[in-house]
This record gives structure tokens, sequence and C-alpha cells, in this order.
């Protein structure tokens, strides 16, 4: 067995069915390790790819004094509500000696802000006419069941607007709720709309942004009279990575909300209990105190 060490890092990703995005997040945490040489860094995926979280959470468990699980996802919805609690809590039970803290997602906050700001300034320079008071604003994410995590997206577009001088910067999903992208953009060209941005609130590429492009190409279709401009992903924006640093850091220093508030909260219990728990793990792991 290799020596216990002091800290293990463990970046938590989605995990996506397009191999591409999961090869992105892999370059990620080679870029990470390669910024903080001195910290130990694993990666594990909730779902479609290894390593899988709770192995890797075990196994980062047996092997150090104490993990630091840092969610590379920015919204909270059920994965970071439920599952990643859920498979801390089974390797606590398994490694009691070791401690284990979870820190909060990336959230809605300024750094995102700046990518997003910064994104939609690259999409206008692309555009004929430049002109913010015809030109409309999507912000697309992904979409969720959990309404905190749809009201994180809505202030967030709420802030571009703010900082901006769009007047019209609306939000749309791909999937689980609404609006949908196509009544967004039938709702800003009926109100005098020339050109429209979309900037996909997403870290990494997969099938959804694939999706996300082939639907602007419909769009510039249906619409020939409207230019379009569709932004890329966030990938390996400084901030991301800054964010992560600063999470790390504030496990280290037991800075005040430090840690992801569901930790350890009754209502996440609760919520397991009357079945609202879903984990995309298909393997049983034998809890062996280690």
């Amino acid at each position: 067995m290799n020596p216990v060490n002091k800290d293990t890092i463990l970046i938590v990703g989605h995990g996506s069915r397009e191999d591409s995005g999961n090869q992105e997040i892999r370059e990620f945490t080679n870029q990470w390790r390669a910024r903080r040489p001195d910290w130990r860094i694993e990666l594990c995926f909730i779902e479609f790819a290894p390593p899988e979280m709770n192995a890797a959470l075990l196994e980062a468990a047996r092997s150090s004094r104490r993990v630091l699980v840092v969610p590379l996802i920015l919204n909270a919805a059920g994965h970071v509500k439920m599952e990643i609690p859920e498979a801390i809590e089974h390797a606590r039970l398994a490694c009691p000696q070791t401690e284990i803290l979870l820190a909060p997602h990336l959230t809605a906050c300024d750094p995102i802000l700046a990518i997003l700001k910064r994104r939609l300034r690259k999409a206008m320079g692309t555009l004929d006419m430049p002109d913010p008071s015809t030109t409309g604003v999507v912000v697309l994410g992904r979409g969720s069941s959990d309404r905190g995590a749809n009201g994180d997206m809505a202030k967030m577009a709420r802030w571009l607007m703010e900082e901006s001088d769009h007047e019209l910067v609306d939000l749309a999903f791909t999937g689980i709720t609404w609006p949908r992208l196509e009544k967004v953009v039938q709702r800003q060209v009926m109100l005098g709309m020339r050109q429209i941005v979309v900037l996909p609130y997403y870290l990494y590429t997969g099938t959804l942004m694939q999706r996300i492009h082939r639907q602007v190409e419909h769009l510039r279709i249906q619409y020939p009279q409207v230019r379009f401009a569709c932004s890329e992903h966030f990938g390996f924006e400084a901030e991301i990575f800054a964010l992560m640093e600063q999470r790390v850091e504030d496990l280290h220093a037991g800075a005040p909300d430090s840690r992801l508030p569901c930790d350890g909260c009754s209502y996440r219990e609760i919520a397991h209990d009357l079945g609202h728990g879903h984990s995309h793990s298909h393997t049983h792991l034998e809890v062996q105190p280690a």
C-alpha cells in the first residue's frame, strides 16, 4: 500500500457520454497539477466515465489523512446536493480515521460573470452591427429540476444585463425546464432584435454543446434576417482555476462557508429517506473499515 499522504484533493466532474468532454476535464486536471505541483490532485466522475466517484473516494480516503472534495460543477442540483454527499458518507463509514470535507460547487459568482462578459464582448465583435440596443442575449444552461440551480442561472442573466448595455438578456435551458432556446429567440425577434448572441453556460464540451451548435444553425435558417453569434463553453479560463484553488484554500483555512451547506444536512437525509436520492453508480462496494 502507498504511504499515507496528508491531503488528497479530489476533483468531481459530472462526466459526459461524449468522451471529448471527459478528456477536457482530464486536461484541466493535468493543467491544475502543473499549476500546483505541491498538491496531490486526483479526478473522478459522477457518471459516464472512469474513475467512478464512489471508488475514487474510497481509494483517496484509504491513502490520505484528509480528502478535500471539490466539485468542478457550475450549479448545485441533485448531483451536488445528494449524490456527492452520499458518496462521502459511504467513504466516511469505511474510513473513519480520514477527514473528508466537501467544498461548494463553483456557484453563481463574479468570476463566472467575468467569463460571461468576456464571451459576450468577443461575440459582439463578430457581428456586422455590434449595437447592444438591437442585439438580444440568451444565457443558455443545462436546466434542472432543482429550482435553486435554475435560480442561480437567472441571477447570472440578471447580473449580465446590469453590467452591460443590453436591454434584453434572457435565460433559456436545453432540457428539464423552460423556456427553451427556440421560444426565447422567437420572442426576441418579435421584439425587434436584429442580432442574437447565445452564451452557453457550460464548463466543457459534450453532447449538449454539440446540440446547441446544431440548434443555432437551424435558427439561422429559420430567421435569415437575424444575425446569430454563439460562444463556446468556458473551458480552461483562468477564473475556473482560481475558483477551484480558492475552494481548496478555504477548506485548508477552515474559512466560514468553505463547506457545502448540505454536507450532513438533515433535510437531505429526509429527502433520501423519501426516495428522492439518486445515484448513477451501479457498483455495490463493500464497506470495510481500513
